[in-house]
């Protein structure tokens, strides 16, 4: 835990919510005041303080909680809709006593979400979340919910994956691909949070300005245990909690019409073997997904373990699937800008439509919740003698597990309390997981810049 992290200074204040939430009904006032002081009280509080942090560089949601213990936020019911009651919220999020206006809007965002989806999704006997087709259409209706589905644009939706603990040239890097695909009329939705994730959207949003682009978009889409470490960042015009890192997962790849990958750290990782673990899968054989890795040259033998390994896991084939450059971000944009255009040429002759990816098979694997306990993380099965897509499939759950023991509350407290999560897999394929995850650490990818690392694994 970051023992370091200090409190600042707090003020209190009451606030109308900005961005959603201005219209409701009484019913829905009624049921958005009574859940916020119920069991999801103490989720919105974490979410809601991360958000009101921004700018203020941590992964540590645990250190960030222990700092603030005395914050609270509390949903007012009045005739005309609600009110934000904010006791000791972080005075970095004012201006002159008034709130940032972005902050206000990513605040009522994340109420929006979380009491959407415990309310309409989670107790609610419409959505069947133990098969796909509940699961996926589960995040069909938060993603309408939210604004996020605008079936007036053509594709233009870029992914832009990476790690948030990158270095000052990597991060340069991701601004200067964002720069060219803005130039290309393209859009950036990332995790939302700092480093590859804020970089794109950074220099997308230059590029716009430059070509009078003024409805760019910048999504961003988080889940609760990842939003109270990595706090939106200020460029985020657009954000969407998920209720868990399989429907944030699923989220990127229904909305996204191409995939870029930066250089990052376990989290990215998993981000990898979820998208090729799908396109792996015999029933998305033809459908086009341009998926692109790239970081500045002295990034290439980062990729180049990163191909390694996927390769000895997933077999050669999986090389089919991306394409690896470095260094060159005008080739990036260019290439993207035509994968895209494929894309959107695919599913007009499918008559499929632009705004959500319906035609892409997900298999249960990649789509059932995982509680990364120490008795899941040491029950994953970790050999090769599994189809491709299932040990990809496991193997992001394993990134998955450590993403958690890193960043998040839940992970942190398991790890102080029972020690390293325990993995276990063939010799071989422990030897290569080992190396990858060892070369994250001297690279300082695990961790937020200035922050030692102890890690939250052991392998076996």
């Amino acid at each position: 835990m970051n023992s370091s992290l200090q409190k600042r200074p707090t003020l209190s204040t009451i606030i109308s919510p900005e961005g959603s939430l201005e219209v409701l009904s009484q019913h829905e006032v009624n049921r958005l005041h009574g859940t916020s002081k119920t069991g999801l009280h103490d989720l919105l509080r974490r979410c809601a303080l991360a958000v009101l942090n921004c700018g203020n560089p941590t992964d540590d949601s645990l250190a960030l909680m222990e700092a603030y213990k005395d914050f609270d936020i509390e949903v007012l019911q009045q005739d005309r809709g609600i009110r934000l009651k904010l006791t000791n919220a972080p005075a970095d999020a004012f201006v002159d006593g008034r709130m940032i206006r972005g902050i206000r809007e990513h605040l009522s965002a994340i109420i929006r979400d979380i009491v959407y989806v415990y309310n309409e999704i989670q107790h609610h006997q419409r959505f069947d979340l133990t098969t796909g087709e509940g699961t996926t259409n589960a995040v069909f209706h938060i993603l309408r919910k939210a604004g996020t589905l605008q079936p007036g644009r053509d594709p233009s939706l870029v992914v832009c994956w990476g790690g948030h603990s990158i270095s000052r040239e990597e991060y340069e890097y991701t601004k200067d691909v964002g720069y060219h695909l803005g130039l290309r009329d393209l859009d950036i939705c990332t995790g939302c949070g700092p480093g590859a994730m804020k970089g794109p959207m950074k220099g997308a949003n230059v590029a716009h300005a430059k070509q009078r682009r003024y409805n760019g978009r910048y999504l961003g889409i988080s889940e609760p245990g990842i939003i109270a470490a990595e706090a939106p960042n200020p460029i985020v015009n657009e954000l969407v909690v998920m209720p868990d890192i399989e429907k944030r997962l699923e989220a990127f790849v229904r909305l996204g019409h191409g995939i870029i990958v930066f250089p990052g750290g376990v989290g990215t990782a998993e981000e990898i073997l979820y998208l090729l673990g799908i396109l792996l899968h015999p029933d998305n054989h033809e459908t086009p997904f341009p998926l692109i890795f790239t970081g500045p040259a002295d990034s290439a033998e980062y990729f180049a373990r990163i191909d390694e390994f996927l390769v000895y896991t997933l077999g050669e084939d999986v090389r089919r699937y991306y394409s690896i450059i470095t260094g060159d971000p005008v080739d990036v944009a260019r290439k993207m800008r035509h994968g895209v255009d494929d894309v959107a040429e695919f599913r007009r002759h499918h008559q499929d439509a632009f705004y959500y990816n319906w035609r892409l098979t997900i298999a249960r694997n990649f789509q059932e919740t995982f509680e990364p306990s120490h008795a899941a993380m040491q029950a994953l099965r970790l050999d090769r003698a599994q189809p491709t897509h299932e040990l990809a499939a496991n193997l992001r759950r394993a990134f998955s597990g450590i993403v958690a023991g890193n960043v998040k509350e839940k992970g942190i407290r398991a790890i102080e309390s029972h020690g390293p999560f325990r993995l276990q897999a063939e010799p071989e394929l422990m030897r290569r997981l080992d190396a990858l995850l060892t070369s994250f650490v001297a690279q300082g990818r695990m961790k937020l810049d200035g922050q030692d690392y102890i890690p939250c694994y052991v392998l076996n």
